[in-house]
């Protein structure tokens, strides 16, 4: 199963992983250790919650003015 990660860098350093199809979220000192991290707390996650996938979530961006 193809899940979704966003990965934040963290002012402290490190990286916040989440992935928004579970809602899990997790955090390490590189990015792979996030990601490790992420998987390992998703698994955990859609053993007690199955997700069904309907399809591939869209991604995208958007701005707002610097002093908003």
């Amino acid at each position: 199963m193809e899940l979704s990660a966003v990965l934040t860098p963290t002012p402290e350093g490190g990286y916040v992983a989440f992935n928004p199809e579970t809602g899990t979220t997790t955090q390490g000192e590189t990015v792979e250790e996030a990601l490790t991290n992420l998987r390992e707390a998703t698994e955990l996650y859609l053993e007690e919650f199955p997700l069904i996938v309907a399809g591939r979530p869209l991604l995208t961006s958007f701005q707002v003015p610097e002093h908003a």
